[in-house]
């Protein structure tokens, strides 16, 4: 009896300083209290970085012209985040964590092999953004003669660490209130970022680009939906779950397109042709994104584009975090929500510290292994978008939690699907890093059979040639193959479910 009147008094004091407290449980009624334009902040806040100018550079890297790179980009963006709409439809739907919500199309207990991946995914690809932040700080003090040595990494590395812990553990509530400020803080930087540069755009340069192939067209177009709508999706039920029941479905996948889709769209294709005008900017984005952009302003502007460049990253690594722990607790884990956000907060500190400090070359193999994670995420994603339009229901929410229950243990069409897409599709894409990461370079095997592409291995460095080696068609696959066989093959189920009602 004690030991359950100081978790509640735990849970009061928690919740007078803000911090949310609510787990992977169903979100009560009375809470559920926000409307679908309230998705707008936290998806816009994410994305509104000048770091997603960087992209362009990448876009262009497949020998693709403006106008080629432009269509790309706009298709990308939005339709990624469209689907991230959908996804958020479950949230609605459920009130509970997208992965908790996952449970049924796969099972309470067979929920736990995509929440793994998804698990990897977000603690994988926050701490990276960490590692950007910590490494834009150290170019730009040292431009500023300010020294970007140990000491400043250093300070970086705890200050970035701390904010983004921070709100993390904080939740929910506070996360949507800091979203709303660091709209306008990064938005309005962002925008004087466009204006400072935009004297640097020469246009002559930017339309003489050469037009690329279909295959380079669409590798470009699958590198723009993994970077940006993609990337998120597997947490994107987590910021919906506080809708309320009669909320516009329709309304809930516009804003939340609207929000992750406006800035990436505007941003890339202002890159696109920022990049197309200076070889130099196109070359070095790849090794330092943020310093190369920096190198285009006047010093005076250079903290202020700091700022703006640190508070977006951190935004993105908040989102990140937060759903990583409640991700961690749909695996199992039994302890509260903040312990769950603090636990994967450090894990990014101790990777952050680990990257930045001892095993610079660690970062291009711990792309590649993301990376890797993105053919799995993919055909998740499938299925579930999948599962989400054959209900017609709202979800049970006692069955979310009970393996007996209509959802079951497992779904083995849905771990037999996965299983397979993703073996198909990482036989259509290829390690990006076949050098630094050659312990990947089994990907691409269907490749050479199907006479898509070629392995050469050059002294000089490795490297697949063909037009389609670079299409990453593995992922388009898994996302596709996913949902088709889904939606033929578990209809019937899906409706024995919803009759039981």
């Amino acid at each position: 009896m004690l030991a359950g009147m100081t978790d509640v008094r735990s849970a009061d004091a928690a919740k007078r300083l803000g911090v949310e407290t609510t787990g992977i449980e169903i979100i009560d009624e009375s809470a559920r209290t926000a409307a679908p334009r309230d998705l707008f902040w936290p998806w816009f806040a994410a994305n509104v970085s000048v770091f997603g100018i960087s992209y362009a550079a990448f876009v262009l890297g497949f020998g693709i012209s403006f106008w080629q790179a432009v269509l790309v980009t706009v298709v990308g963006v939005v339709v990624s985040f469209a689907l991230c709409g959908i996804i958020a439809l479950a949230g609605k739907r459920g009130s509970a964590p997208t992965m908790v919500l996952s449970r049924a199309a796969f099972g309470v207990k067979g929920q736990k092999v995509p929440g793994v991946i998804s698990w990897f995914v977000s603690i994988g690809w926050e701490t990276f953004l960490a590692i950007l932040a910590v490494l834009a700080t150290a170019t730009i003090f040292e431009r500023l003669g300010w020294g970007g040595g140990t000491a400043t990494k250093v300070v970086a590395a705890v200050v970035v660490a701390a904010m983004i812990v921070l709100a993390a553990v904080a939740g929910y509530h506070v996360i949507m209130r800091m979203q709303s400020v660091l709209t306008w803080v990064t938005g309005a930087i962002t925008v004087l970022y466009v204006a400072m540069t935009f004297t640097h755009i020469d246009w002559s340069a930017v339309s003489s680009l050469p037009s690329g192939g279909i295959g380079a067209v669409i590798g470009a177009l699958v590198l723009v939906m993994t970077g940006f709508g993609l990337g998120w999706i597997n947490i994107a039920a987590d910021w919906s779950r506080y809708q309320r029941r009669d909320a516009s479905g329709a309304a809930i996948v516009g804003w939340n397109t609207f929000g992750g889709a406006l800035a990436p769209a505007l941003l890339v294709c202002y890159g696109l042709a920022l990049a197309g005008s200076d070889q130099a900017v196109l070359d070095g984005i790849g090794a330092d994104p943020i310093g190369t952009l920096a190198t285009l302003l006047p010093t005076w502007v250079l903290v202020p584009f700091l700022v703006a460049a640190i508070l977006s990253l951190v935004s993105g690594a908040v989102l990140g975090i937060y759903s990583s722990g409640l991700t961690l607790l749909s695996l199992g884990v039994r302890i509260p929500r903040p312990m769950a956000a603090l636990i994967d907060g450090v894990i990014l500190t101790l990777g952050t510290f680990y990257v930045v400090f001892v095993a610079e070359s660690f970062i291009n193999p711990f792309q590649s292994f993301l990376i890797t994670l993105g053919v799995p995420l993919a055909s998740w994603a499938g299925i579930m978008i999948a599962d989400i339009a054959l209900r017609k229901r709202d979800y049970d929410d006692d069955a979310l939690f009970d393996s007996s229950g209509r959802y079951g243990a497992f779904d083995w069409v849905s771990i037999g699907t996965m299983a397979v897409a993703s073996v198909l599709g990482w036989g259509l894409v290829v390690n990006n890093f076949a050098d630094d990461a050659s312990w990947n370079n089994w990907q691409g095997f269907l490749l050479d059979p199907l006479g898509l592409g070629t392995f050469v291995e050059d002294p000089a460095g490795s490297y697949w040639e063909g037009t389609f080696a670079y299409a990453n068609l593995g992922v388009l696959l898994a996302l596709v193959l996913s949902f088709v066989v889904t939606y033929v093959a578990r209809g019937a189920k899906v409706r024995a479910q919803e009759s039981r009602a």
